[in-house]
């Protein structure tokens, strides 16, 4: 009887640990939780803060005489008080971001409706972005997908927005627009653009950078594979990349070109995206979309084959180094020339 109460308390004891264990994580949790509730309340008070000292600046400044020079004098001598009374974080800069943040983001928007949820070094970012279609789109983008500062700079002074296919096909609809650009911005594989060079080699650039590539492709992209092998009865062929897009529900194989895109290149993508469509996508999957990667683009050539209203291969042309808004928009106008 005597070993059987032992038994019973060596269990009972190890339940308790357990238990007790437990018992501290949940209790980390939720004090976690709350620490995170109370940052983000916090941060979205503040952002609001900002938003009405904005709008107190702007008023004052329409009280003056000469706005201009009242504004500067406005300003400067608030940043001095406003500091005096509160510390850092009241600079002339940054109460001039006040400003914008007012006279961006009209009460009652989408922007201003979400603002409390965005970082404060992110709004300032997006608020001078002219076109409100563009300045959502980040929003949205950065809420959604918690896209670091570093990376919505990034994205904004390479046009991701502007470089998604928006007029690449006439259903404005379709969603698999909002997942391909035109050019993709490779700037951070370290490599030049030029024709000598090996596909092989671009290949390996974006897989040493895959992280990278990933965020530039867009939402919901997964990496399968390179040089995928598909096997025929007669012969085998190698497709450069393979990935997967979850939102889309299907492959997006990439054809690596480090020339202008020729019919020879269309072709093949053509007969890669049929023989994929037949050997490897499943039942629940989606048609295969198709990106060649070129240096160039020839508008007869896209004219006058299946790229012109194909919803499934895309010609895209891959650029090294950052473009000027003046380049993009000249590469941009192009497009447009080009697929109408």
């Amino acid at each position: 009887m005597a070993k059987k109460n032992e038994i019973v308390e060596q269990k009972t004891a190890g339940l308790t640990v357990m238990d007790e264990q437990q018992f501290y994580e949940d209790v980390c949790f939720i004090l976690r939780q709350a620490r995170e509730q109370a940052y983000n309340s916090a941060n979205g008070i503040m952002t609001y803060a900002y938003w009405n000292v904005g709008r107190r600046i702007v008023e004052q400044e329409q009280s003056g005489e000469k706005k201009a020079r009242y504004g500067a004098y406005l300003i400067k001598n608030l940043s001095k008080q406003l500091t005096d009374e509160f510390g850092t974080g009241f600079s002339v800069a940054n109460l001039r971001n006040c400003r914008q943040f007012y006279l961006t983001f009209s009460e009652g928007s989408y922007g201003f409706s979400i603002a409390g949820k965005i970082p404060w070094s992110h709004l300032r970012n997006i608020m001078r972005i002219s076109d409100e279609e563009e300045r959502n789109f980040y929003l949205k983008e950065v809420l959604a997908e918690n896209w670091s500062v570093r990376v919505l700079e990034r994205n904004i002074k390479s046009g991701y927005y502007k470089r998604m296919l928006s007029s690449q096909l006439p259903d404005k609809e379709n969603k698999t627009l909002e997942f391909v650009k035109d050019p993709f911005v490779l700037e951070f594989m370290g490599i030049t653009q030029n024709t000598s060079q090996l596909e092989s080699n671009l290949e390996t650039a974006i897989i040493n950078n895959l992280q990278k590539f990933l965020l530039e492709m867009g939402k919901g992209f997964s990496f399968v594979g390179r040089q995928m092998r598909i096997c025929t009865e007669t012969t085998d062929f190698y497709i450069d990349l393979v990935f997967y897009n979850y939102i889309l529900k299907c492959f997006v194989i990439i054809d690596l070109k480090t020339k202008k895109l020729t019919h020879q290149d269309i072709g093949q993508m053509d007969m890669y995206v049929r023989m994929f469509d037949d050997l490897k996508r499943g039942e629940d999957d989606n048609p295969t979309i198709g990106i060649i990667f070129c240096t160039d683009k020839d508008e007869t050539i896209v004219k006058y084959s299946v790229l012109h209203e194909s919803q499934q291969i895309f010609a895209s042309k891959y650029m090294t180094v950052l473009p000027t808004v003046e380049e993009l928009q000249k590469e941009l106008e192009r497009n447009q020339l080009i697929y109408n």
